[in-house]
């Protein structure tokens, strides 16, 4: 083939300053902070994908698309081969990759997370011993400088020291790749299939060298799956990715290795690693290479399809979705499009270039996930292990539930602005439950129920859809599915498999639970009795809501007594010391506090402290403040808990006591302020949390992304609203950002936030307006969400303590009485199954 006038290691350094150009350009025909009236024209041109790779935020740079099944990333290494440096494969500070990974999971808290499948690896020099040997990896890996590297939506490039480049673009299920190599020089690529982040059970590489095309699988799966408290409950496989690649250019080498074994000249190989850790795993392992000429030629094309259903769906999913002679060029605008049209749900006017970079890439990780899982022609694995194909009327099955973290701000951020998509991942879980003999897995990924965390997180999620006004899933089918594990008891509750952290049951020792109205700690098969008894409550109440607006009476205000169940682990002599009184504390069966007690103690919690969960009673702030002695009371609580004693912010992490944004037990905390008659202090507090925990830069996250959850906090907080409590459809209201945002509504008027006043300075509510009407409440109810319509604010450089402190301003519903139902956001489709009425389970 004749040398092409554009290499690949020119054109990185041509289209890097091709994307640098574009957003100079953006940005230039933006108006000055103080013109709020014109939106963001673009603004992929805001997103930094880097945002997040380093301090622990998890997320990763590669090219993906909204909702995509493919997230096309580097696999960074820092001498394990069994080991990444951070959860998802990625992390800025490692700067060595052994691999292009075609599937990750953003922000996920554990390393390793899951995925990093089929790791690709351009190789400049001889194959000459098995890559899967190199456990150090010393050989088959290349350091390269993030000055060589360049993320955009849909769009990853990187020159690597060893002189190859790789510039990645993809659709939803496949992708495009040009890969350039030093010219003379021997140049290879390894599909290191069996190399997953939590390692294979099995994998499989075969070469068609005269159809130029490399096919394969791997089967794996696990999240979290080498954790010492429960890595064997977890060290299980549930899902096979198959690829197929195809090449523009004949191969001029093969081979393929398994553990220490090379096979040159082979076209097929075979083998897993294993899911141990360490010297268990090291050296294990399959994959295969293929070589090209470049002494005429030094760039390869390559076009890659996935799928988790066959070879044949990855293939069909490559030719639906990729024109057959795109390059990455076309497939990366087609890309950028895309995340322009989805990130233009929100539109802002003014702020400064900062604030609007890390807003953007908030929005662009919040709107990641859930991730497609179906096939184009509709098939996809069921969590039973066969396959199925969605049902008329779903558009697409979805994935990747990190239920604990996403529904206190993510799940509420999709539906309101993308209801299909939050009603069709509805629709997912409860058919994954249904596979599952009824099962509602809070922790799922692909088609595998992972058990991670606390609680019942899938109740409060689609309670919240339906308050939200989603309707297009089976809303009666899936409530009573939830309801039902909610009341009726089974085996698996009694099992301790995986605790703490991934504890089989999903409502643990319910026939307890429900005889002692709290999880006994010493009894309950969870990951820490206090914890779970307010995640429960939290759930509860969300069933209750959700009952209330079925009109399922009885059942509402079953669930929303046990809503209050908090109260029985509320301990008011339980003390700090210094003179603060009443703690939430895990109790045994006998009723005994357990002890030794201590705010800053996670004994009978997960992931927190007592300090912290104490707070998470977002379904009833009124009874929580009282049970502390008052609104004032709780108020002075509340600042102990974001300020040190001599007065200073304490809002960053890293005090047992006092406010953790890393983590989601407490991140609606700094919202509490508005229930308690001070809402002043909310927007105080909100204002230094996105000012000093939040920015740009790969350090711009306070921890875990936790699929977009931390990122969804700071849209909604950006934009002046907060969810009041899982299952309903009040917001609670701060100061903006930005003197201007429209939030499209799919289905009806849109939400338009003005305050033109709004700047470093201009941080607390002096007068609001909802829909022309002066306002003194600090929340608005559903109809905001269902009807649209303007919150017009002038903002204050100095706090007004007289504006919606009255009981009625704070005291929030979920939907006063004159509002109405929610009107439904889309189509909807009705339990099919027994008559509806009274579940037997209540009778």
């Amino acid at each position: 083939m004749p040398t092409r006038p554009f290499p690949a290691a020119r054109r990185l350094a041509a289209r890097t300053a091709a994307v640098l150009v574009t957003g100079a350009l953006a940005a230039a025909v933006l108006p000055p902070a103080a013109e709020a009236a014109t939106p963001t024209a673009r603004p992929t041109a805001y997103v930094d994908p880097l945002i997040g790779s380093a301090n622990g935020g998890n997320t990763f740079p590669g090219a993906t698309l909204p909702y995509g099944m493919i997230g096309w990333s580097p696999t960074s290494t820092t001498g394990d081969q069994t080991s990444t440096g951070a959860a998802n494969g990625y992390e800025y500070g490692a700067t060595r990759l052994r691999g292009l990974s075609l599937t990750h999971v953003n922000g996920a808290g554990c390393n390793p997370g899951a995925a990093g499948d089929i790791p690709i690896m351009p190789f400049v020099g001889d194959v000459t011993s098995s890559p899967s040997a190199d456990t150090k990896d010393a050989v088959y890996a290349a350091d390269f400088s993030h000055d060589d590297e360049r993320a955009v939506p849909g769009r990853y490039t990187v020159g690597l020291d060893s002189g190859a480049t790789a510039d990645l673009a993809v659709s939803r299920r496949a992708g495009v790749a040009d890969f350039g190599f030093p010219a003379g020089k021997p140049a290879n690529l390894l599909f290191r299939v069996s190399n997953s982040l939590n390692g294979s059970e099995d994998a499989q590489v075969e070469i068609d060298t005269a159809h130029r095309k490399v096919t394969g699988s791997v089967l794996t799966g696990a999240f979290c799956g080498r954790r010492a408290n429960g890595g064997t409950n977890n060290r299980k496989s549930y899902y096979r990715l198959y690829f197929s690649a195809s090449f523009d250019r004949a191969f001029s080498t093969t081979g393929t290795w398994k553990d220490g074994t090379l096979a040159p000249g082979s076209t097929t190989g075979s083998g897993g690693e294993g899911y141990a850790t360490g010297a268990d795993r090291a050296g294990r392992g399959s994959g295969g290479w293929v070589g090209f000429d470049t002494a005429s030629d030094n760039d390869v094309h390559m076009r890659i399809g996935i799928s988790y259903v066959s070879q044949a769906g990855a293939e069909a999913n490559l030719r639906t979705e990729i024109a057959p002679h795109a390059d990455v060029d076309d497939v990366a605008a087609s890309a950028s499009r895309t995340w322009d049209r989805e990130l233009n749900s929100v539109r802002t006017g003014g702020g400064t270039e900062a604030q609007r970079t890390t807003f953007y890439t908030a929005l662009y990780h919040s709107l990641m996930q859930p991730n497609v899982i179906s096939d184009t022609d509709g098939r996809y694995p069921g969590m039973d292990g066969a396959p199925h194909r969605v049902a008329r009327g779903q558009g697409a099955q979805y994935s990747n539930f990190s239920g604990w973290d996403q529904y206190r701000a993510q799940i509420q951020l999709l539906a309101l602005l993308k209801p299909e998509i939050a009603g069709d991942f509805a629709q997912s879980l409860y058919n994954f439950a249904r596979q599952n003999g009824g099962v509602w897995d809070r922790w799922v990924h692909i088609n595998g129920a992972t058990h991670v965390m606390t609680g019942d997180p899938t109740a409060a999620t689609l309670a919240t859809f339906y308050a939200m006004g989603v309707r297009n899933f089976d809303y009666e089918g899936a409530y009573e599915s939830l309801a039902r594990q909610a009341t009726v008891p089974v085996d698996d509750g009694l099992s301790d498999a995986g605790c703490p952290g991934q504890c089989t049951g999903q409502r643990p020792n319910l026939a307890q639970y429900l005889k002692s109205h709290y999880a006994p700690q010493d009894v309950c098969h969870c990951w820490g009795g206090a914890a779970e008894t307010l995640e429960d409550a939290v759930a509860d109440d969300a069933l209750g809501r959700w009952a209330a607006l079925l009109g399922r009476d009885k059942e509402a205000k079953a669930f929303k007594e046990r809503g209050g169940w908090w109260r029985n682990v509320f301990n008011a002599a339980a003390t700090d010391g210094a003179g603060a009184n009443g703690y939430v504390q895990a109790r045994n069966l006998d009723g005994s506090w357990v002890s030794p007690f201590a705010p800053g103690s996670e004994l009978g919690f997960a992931q927190g402290t007592s300090a912290t969960y104490t707070w998470m009673v977002p379904q009833d702030v009124q009874g929580l403040a009282e049970a502390m002695g008052g609104r004032d009371v709780a108020a002075q609580r509340l600042d102990g808990f974001f300020h040190k004693a001599d007065g200073s912010w304490s809002v960053k992490g890293g005090d047992s006591v006092r406010y953790d944004p890393t983590n989601e037990p407490g991140i609606h905390a700094p919202w509490l302020y508005n229930a308690l008659g001070q809402p002043w202090k909310t927007q105080a507090t909100v204002r230094e949390i996105l000012n000093t925990v939040y920015g740009t830069g790969p350090r711009g996250l306070p921890g875990n992304d936790d699929l977009g959850t931390m990122s969804a906090w700071y849209v909604f907080s950006a934009l002046g609203l907060y969810p009041q409590s899982p299952g309903g459809g009040a917001m609670l209201l701060g100061a903006p950002l930005f003197p201007k945002a429209v939030i499209d509504r799919p289905h009806g008027r849109d939400i338009t936030i003005t305050a033109p006043a709004a700047d470093a300075t201009h941080a607390y509510i002096d007068v609001l307006t909802v829909n022309g009407r002066r306002s003194d409440r600090s929340w608005t109810d559903a109809s905001l969400l269902a009807r649209g319509g303007t919150l017009a604010y002038r903002l204050s450089t100095k706090a007004n303590t007289s504006w919606a402190t009255s009981f009625r301003a704070a005291a929030v519903v979920a939907r006063s009485p004159d509002d109405g139902p929610p009107r439904p956001i889309a189509g909807a489709r009705r339990h099919t199954g027994r008559p509806l009425g009274t579940p037997s389970f209540y009778r």
